[in-house]
């Protein structure tokens, strides 16, 4: 566990005040920067002790077979593995001739802390080394929003006590060992030496690696160059091989006196282009990095970071835990997309090599609501990745013998990389939650253009899809077959609830955007037979209902399934435990899936339906997924399980900051990152979006005195500023004076000329709070308290 006493809660920053070399890998991934372009673990400057050292480019990876014991027509036959690219983080220190490690000599003080409002890492260091000579070394790493290619890192070291002489070595080293990957299906494979020189280079200041991988026939570049300052003389040289390139800088200092270095590092890579370009992008990396210099790096870095918490800050009172938490997620949320720009946002990020790097409908089921609600471009460029492998999901869904597109469960570049049927192929709904997410951001923005110019034919070919899928009975009825819904201990199943619910929506929205773009349609062959087919096949989705129980079963005959027998199973998660073969027929859950179905699709359940189910599947939900925690607050505070919400929120909000899944180490976990806001603003601030207009039903519970969030609505800045007794709604400003929300089922209108407070009528639970599988009640928040 990552300790309360070592990492203080504050509301704008994560520190660590002392340094555990247990937690290395883990505070790694805590302390990870990156803009969605590039991605830097917080390893240590001198880059050793380490747990996991890692460098990444978005969307660059190595292929490598997929083994199968028997295989079978339509397996996917390559997987993707996200390279730990050229590590330029490297600032290597001796004084005198001693090398500064913290497991020699005396570590006296080390501190890192990450600032969540100006987007750096800071390390502070006090060292004495083996000879008794004592020097403070401060470093600031970031990795720039304002500049994509650019990562730059300051370097000061101080002498303390007495004379000493100091070297540093900054260094670009490529094909980094790496440590043994453990027997988690979940963690990276483990590539060696995946990178082949091309080119290498260097002038007295700084030197530039060129490097592609065999496979996948990509190639990057890597450049650094430095500027030097220090009282008195000093020598500065470099040299540079194929893996290797080394600045190396000496000078003496006398106490008080300090050497500062400032490291630039400029990154690029591509499919494409030739060795040349690849070096120049990376060149002009650095050239804009020192014409903005240091300053000019934080004060761009910072700016952008205001402009952002303008519009996404959530405010906690009463829970610093959870305050603290939110913003953690946010911040780690907006790095791994700000500039992603048309590559895969990774269920890790770019955080770790944990599920090899691959994105996942994490994507566009949990981070994307985020980001369209709060930095809606990043969630543009997201959908825009998306629909450049549509020509990708095609194939493979003619490789299927199925019409439209199926895009893949688990990928980097757009192709199917999971090498298990039932819980990757089988889980069709991964199309219409893309389908969504479109969906989604033109209700949420506004903006049409972007339906226009790639939507349109996700939403056409995802709905043809779901018309090769399913089929119509004799009675009329329209099914799925052969699905996996969310919950993958559930799987190839008939009329997966949340699967039918989804594909219906698709089909909707599928058939109204031809309506909206009927020349656009028309050119893609789409018929008016063909739209009222797709929303006649919505309209007849079989939902299952059970009426003996009154709940709906996850999947068709789920309610007669066999009980799991929770106290004969107590090792978690049950995939690593348990074979399939007894997951599959039994009545247990990974994660929630019904439950997400009336989170998503909120207006196709009533009230009393969303208790008794949230009743019965809190009962058989194990979540051994990173993905449930969020939902199951969203629905229990809707139910009036406050509390239980509550729990679920700091589970959701905590997972990576106390490393509640043992696997922080691999990366952060962005689909529970993103939860914890949704946990908040669609949990305690009720927001539901689902009939296209801003929905919001506040209720906090006890441990939460005010909840204050802020959302972006078809151009309006609109704050909600929660209390137990009441909710005060701010129209900030938009393109005209007045906005229609939906507040607690009644229609209110928001002006900018002031506030409108509305007061909140007190939840009245149907049903008693439910009880959890022995041993898998959520993480207690108020037990999280008395630890300290």
């Amino acid at each position: 566990m990552i300790t309360h006493e070592a990492y203080p809660v504050e509301p704008w920053q994560v520190r660590e005040t002392r340094l555990d070399l247990n937690l290395l890998a883990q505070s790694e991934s805590l302390f990870a920067l990156s803009n969605g372009h590039i991605g830097l673990r917080g390893n240590l400057d001198e880059g050793e002790p380490y747990g996991l050292p890692g460098t990444y480019l978005a969307g660059f990876f190595e292929v490598r077979p997929l083994p199968y014991a028997e295989a079978g027509f339509g397996y996917p036959e390559a997987g993707q593995t996200v390279v730990d690219v050229t590590n330029g983080k490297l600032l290597r220190l001796l004084v005198d001739d001693e090398p500064f490690d913290v497991r020699y000599g005396e570590l006296i003080d080390h501190e890192r802390t990450l600032d969540l409002r100006a987007g750096t890492l800071t390390r502070l260091a006090h060292w004495r080394s083996p000879a008794g000579k004592q020097v403070r070394i401060l470093s600031t790493r970031l990795v720039s929003f304002a500049h994509r290619g650019v990562a730059a890192v300051e370097y000061i070291v101080e002498a303390l006590d007495e004379f000493v002489r100091v070297t540093v070595q900054s260094e670009l080293v490529t094909n980094e060992d790496q440590p043994e990957t453990s027997d988690d299906p979940r963690v990276s494979a483990v590539l060696k030496h995946p990178l082949h020189a091309v080119h290498h280079e260097n002038t007295d200041s700084g030197a530039l690696l060129v490097h592609r991988t065999v496979g996948s026939g990509l190639m990057m570049a890597a450049a650094m160059d430095h500027d030097v300052e220090v009282p008195g003389r000093v020598e500065v040289s470099t040299d540079s091989r194929e893996d290797l390139a080394r600045t190396t800088v000496i000078c003496g200092l006398r106490a008080g006196q300090k050497l500062r270095i400032v490291k630039y590092l400029g990154y690029g890579w591509s499919s494409l282009r030739s060795r040349p370009a690849l070096r120049d992008q990376a060149a002009a990396a650095i050239t804009g990095a020192r014409y903005s210099g240091w300053q000019g790096l934080l004060d761009s870095q910072r700016a952008y970071l205001d402009e952002f918490w303008d519009c996404a800050d959530v405010e906690v009172e009463g829970d610093p835990d959870c305050q603290q938490a939110v913003r953690f997620g946010l911040f780690h949320v907006l790095q791994a997309s700000a500039r992603a720009e048309r590559r895969a946002i990774a269920g890790k990020g770019l955080t770790g090599t944990g599920y090899d790097g691959h994105a996942f409908w994490d994507t566009e089921g949990f981070v994307l609501p985020v980001l369209t609600y709060t930095k809606p471009q990043a969630a543009a460029d997201a959908l825009r990745w998306r629909a450049s492998t549509l020509e990708l999901a095609r194939e493979r869904a003619q490789q299927l013998d199925l019409d439209g597109a199926s895009f893949p469960w688990r990928t980097i570049r757009g192709e199917e990389c999971s090498a298990y049927w039932p819980a990757g192929t089988a889980a069709w709904h991964i199309n219409a939650d893309i389908a969504a997410a479109f969906e989604r951001y033109r209700v949420v923005t506004g903006d049409d253009s972007l339906e226009q110019e790639c939507g349109l034919e996700v939403l056409v070919d995802t709905a043809r899809l779901w018309m090769s899928l399913g089929h119509h009975d004799r009675h009329g009825i329209w099914h799925l077959d052969g699905v996996t819904g969310p919950d993958e201990y559930t799987a190839v199943v008939r009329d997966n609830v949340f699967t039918n619910l989804m594909a219906a929506h698709n089909l909707r929205v599928a058939a109204a955007a031809c309506t909206r773009h009927p020349d656009a349609s028309y050119a893609m062959g789409v018929t008016t037979e063909e739209t009222a087919a797709w929303r006649d096949a919505a309209d007849a989705a079989h939902i299952p209902y059970d009426d003996e129980l009154g709940v709906h079963p996850q999947c068709q005959g789920f309610t007669t399934l066999a009980e799991w027998d929770f106290s004969a199973n107590t090792s978690y998660p049950l995939l690593l435990h348990e074979p399939y073969v007894r997951l599959y027929p039994a009545q247990v859950l990974k994660q929630a899936d019904l439950v997400l179905a009336m989170q998503w699709q909120s207006h196709a359940f009533t009230a009393e339906q969303k208790a008794r189910n949230v009743d019965y599947y809190e009962r058989r939900t194990t979540r051994d997924s990173s993905l449930s925690a969020c939902t199951q607050a969203v629905m229990c505070a809707e139910v009036g399980h406050l509390e239980l919400a509550h729990d679920y929120a700091y589970e959701a909000a905590l997972i990576d900051l106390r490393d509640l899944h043992r696997n922080t180490r691999d990366g952060l976990h962005m689909a529970s990152l993103a939860g914890a806001w949704t946990a908040l603003v669609a949990g305690f601030g009720g927001l539901r979006d689902d009939e296209s207009i801003l929905s919001l039903d506040p209720h906090l519970p006890d441990g939460i005195s005010c909840l204050r969030f802020r959302l972006l609505w078809k151009g309006f800045r609109v704050t909600v500023d929660a209390h137990h007794e009441d909710v005060t709604y701010t129209l900030r400003d938009g393109p005209d004076g007045t906005l229609t929300i939906r507040h607690a089922g009644d229609d209110v209108v928001l002006d900018t000329s002031g506030p409108t407070t509305v007061a909140i009528t007190p939840l009245h639970p149907l049903l008693p709070p439910p009880h959890q599988p022995p041993g898998k009640e959520p993480v207690r928040r108020r037990a999280g308290h008395s630890d300290r």
